[in-house]
């Protein structure tokens, strides 16, 4: 039942990440098309760091699941935490650049 819950929230942390890094690599895109941009292409490149930490992160509790239990808790901490700092940094990302066009 551990196994369970471990892949379930290493899944959707892995989501949370990958989701991160997709946000940022379009409004990358976005702003390197556009004419004064640098500020945000700029912004971005700083924040990559941080997605491939949490992305990192996700990808190494997706490989502790399936262990023993002491294993499957440690990859719960570890995607959970990844999970939850991708997001955090998802939301402050979007709350910056966000338009209401």
């Amino acid at each position: 039942m551990l196994d369970l819950i471990a892949v379930i929230i290493v899944i959707v942390a892995l989501v949370a990440a990958l989701a991160h890094v997709g946000y940022l690599a379009l409004l990358n895109s976005a702003a390197t098309k556009r004419a004064g941009g640098g500020p945000i292409a700029q912004y971005v490149r700083g924040r990559w760091p941080v997605a491939g930490v949490t992305t990192a992160g996700a990808l190494l509790g997706l490989l502790l699941t399936g262990g023993s239990g002491f294993v499957d808790v440690l990859a719960i901490l570890i995607g959970g935490g990844s999970g939850a700092v991708a997001v955090k940094s998802l939301e402050s990302t979007q709350k910056k650049y966000k338009t209401d066009s």
